[in-house]
């Protein structure tokens, strides 16, 4: 009997170091974009709920799967993200873990493993990097773009937006945790020589100073109070991805122009749930998605003055669009060498 036809390609692990030498945020902002644009391509994407099982094996500890899957010929994938949680590691071992399994949505053959803590930290920034971009005003660019929050995904958040947003000259951080806030801002210092980067004295303060506010944070509090954000400036709210969680008060909904990434954000952000169930924003005052807006099916910002807010809570359509350009580019890197 035959023996079976190799795979096209053999069979790839894509680790973190990778990764960040794969998906600079230029080409990922520009990828997403375009991948999330492509109405036909949109449609095809699939990506049910993400299922969450509790594990017996440590202190609340759980495997969380998202699966999602194209049959496109510009997508022919199918990916799968494995998450697990195990919040009483010690502080050595971070207690959560990702991988991302790709496969092809022709056949099934299995192509790469990818690190899924570092993609996921790239394409949650370039998701709003890529949403300020979009929403900015182009008479009036953005000079000024504050950082709540100073953990794993802030110095992402950052560069994201000085890749999108190539006018912002001031970087001002702010975290609860100040020796965490001034390690983020020696970090940016020596990345970026010539940027003005400075620990804000509160978040009111950032706010009120700020063109683009960009907040990662666990935060089940408002941080950002909506009457001291500037006329025209742009929101992005990327912590909270439960109803319990907000970072962000009414007042800013009401002021501002609110689009999501994907529909789930109405059922998991706890900003919109809580909004909703108040009686402070209905689901049509939402302007649009992430996806409508890279399409040009709704209208972005409308005026200079307008603030926009943009929320995200993730899903695994971005995480197959990045692992695709990680997967991709590996591949032709490769054949060229």
């Amino acid at each position: 009997m035959a023996a079976p036809a190799p795979p096209p390609h053999p069979f790839v692990y894509i680790d973190a170091a990778a990764l960040h030498s794969l998906l600079p945020f230029p080409s990922l902002i520009r990828h997403l974009r375009a991948g999330l644009a492509h109405p036909e391509l949109s449609a095809a994407i699939q990506c049910p709920h993400r299922v969450s099982f509790p594990l017996p094996t440590a202190p609340s500890a759980a495997l969380l799967l998202m699966p999602s899957w194209c049959a496109h010929p510009s997508l022919p994938y199918l990916a799968l993200k494995a998450v697990t949680s195990f919040p009483a590691n010690s502080p050595r071992l971070p207690g959560v873990h990702a991988a991302v399994s790709l496969f092809s949505s022709a056949t099934g053959a299995p192509l790469a493993s990818v690190e899924g803590s570092a993609l996921t930290l790239l394409r949650t920034a370039a998701v709003s990097a890529l949403a300020a971009s979009l929403l900015a005003s182009p008479s009036r660019p953005p000079a000024t773009l504050a950082l709540a929050g100073a953990g794993a995904l802030a110095p992402y958040l950052a560069e994201a937006h000085l890749s999108a947003l190539p006018s912002i000259t001031r970087v001002l951080v702010w975290n609860r945790t100040r020796a965490k806030s001034a390690a983020l801002v020696a970090r940016l210092r020596e990345a970026h020589p010539g940027l003005a980067v400075e620990e804000a004295g509160s978040m009111d303060e950032a706010v009120a100073a700020a063109d683009v506010v960009s907040c990662a944070t666990g935060s089940r509090e408002p941080i950002v109070r909506g009457e001291l954000l500037r006329p025209g400036a742009h929101l992005d709210l990327v912590g909270s991805f439960t109803p319990a969680m907000r970072e962000c008060d009414d007042e800013a909904l009401r002021r501002g122009r609110v689009f999501i990434d994907f529909e789930a954000a109405m059922e998991e952000a706890g900003e919109l749930v809580g909004a909703v169930q108040r009686g402070v924003l209905r689901r049509e005052d939402v302007a649009g998605t992430l996806a409508e807006l890279a399409a040009g099916a709704v209208q972005g910002r409308r005026g200079d003055d307008e603030i926009t807010v943009f929320k995200s809570v993730g899903t695994a359509v971005v995480d197959l669009l990045a692992a695709q350009l990680a997967y991709e580019t590996h591949i032709a890197t490769a054949k060229d060498a």
